[in-house]
């Protein structure tokens, strides 16, 4: 064999390389329950994450999940690369992440997503004070929903995600939490209902208002979050009726503003601003306040101006007057079933 055909050879036994993309897509894969939600995370149509998982496969000459009827699981070979995809990926965002301090004269565009009552009453002074220090950073701001946060983060389409702690719980690994503010859940009734020293509401309330504590307007996320609520409602108010399911908690505290019922809900979401609304009143509950965090890759935690954002929401997390919260009610006194 000449030296031509040697060369040719050997270029056709090299083993193709590895992307970073692939195993971005891998890991993606690993840790979501279906491949729709790995998709939507990398923001990716289903077939190209089908594709390039399978060049991926090929590359290394085996097979990385068992393909079963609606569920895919790690071989031997999948679970040996998810841990050190995992370092791989987490070395590229910190060298990604870390050039970024060399972008002489360019702007930095934080990129965030959280919920809607954070997203209103915290955020604005934290971003106001980030502006004094860092005046050519900007902000690209986008109000979802937990799980979606989430997904954004995982596929880096945001740099911090603004939520409560315990509704993601068990997806948020791999990600640091920053406490920010605790927010107590309270009851939320119109301003012309008092349920001061109540024992027992159909008793000592007016028919009227006996029928308009019974009326409750639920805010649902997720099954496990309506279970819970409606757990509370069954245990405290037996006699209840649902007269709207809301998806946020401001519609459905606007729902109450005008007398249609009443509801749960966190106290952040009562308010406006810096002031509270007007036209209802708060009662105290007893359940788990809601922690809010902000949840970043680790390496925001150190890297400017993320680091300082961070420090500034906690401070003015922890500076948040809430509107007045009324003592609980004797017949709401007893033990909450569940954390919500």
């Amino acid at each position: 064999m000449d030296a031509s055909g040697r060369r040719d050879s050997a270029a056709s036994q090299k083993r193709a390389e590895v992307t970073v993309h692939q195993l971005r897509v891998f890991w993606a894969i690993a840790h979501s329950d279906t491949l729709t939600k790995a998709a939507k995370q990398l923001g990716l149509a289903q077939p190209s994450l089908s594709q390039q998982l399978s060049k991926l496969e090929q590359t290394i000459g085996t097979l990385l999940f068992h393909r079963r009827a609606g569920e895919m699981t790690l071989t031997e070979a999948g679970t040996y690369l998810v841990s050190r995809a995992e370092l791989v990926l987490r070395g590229m965002r910190e060298l990604e992440d870390g050039l970024s301090q060399y972008s002489d004269g360019k702007r930095v565009t934080v990129r965030l997503a959280g919920i809607n009552s954070v997203l209103r009453v915290i955020l604005p002074q934290a971003i106001h004070e980030l502006q004094a220090i860092y005046p050519d950073a900007d902000f690209d701001i986008q109000e979802s929903a937990p799980a979606d946060v989430l997904e954004m983060l995982h596929g880096r389409r945001i740099n911090v995600g603004l939520l409560a702690a315990n509704s993601v719980a068990e997806d948020a690994v791999g990600f640091v939490q920053v406490p920010v503010a605790e927010d107590p859940y309270v009851l939320v009734v119109p301003e012309s209902l008092s349920l001061d020293g109540i024992e027992d509401p159909e008793r000592e309330l007016s028919a009227q208002d006996h029928a308009l504590i019974n009326r409750s307007i639920q805010f649902i996320f997720g099954t496990r979050h309506a279970d819970r609520v409606a757990e509370w409602y069954d245990e405290m108010l037996p006699a209840h009726r649902i007269t709207a399911q809301c998806r946020s908690f401001e519609l459905a505290v606007g729902l109450v503003r005008a007398g249609a019922g009443i509801c749960l809900a966190p106290a952040l979401s009562t308010v406006m601003g810096a002031a509270a609304l007007d036209g209802i009143k708060l009662y105290r509950v007893n359940a788990q306040k809601r922690r809010i965090v902000a949840l970043v890759p680790s390496q925001y935690r150190r890297l400017e101006p993320y680091s300082t954002l961070l420090d500034t929401l906690q401070r003015v997390g922890s500076e948040i007057v809430l509107p007045a919260i009324l003592s609980t009610p004797p017949f709401l006194d007893r033990p909450a079933l569940a954390n919500f």
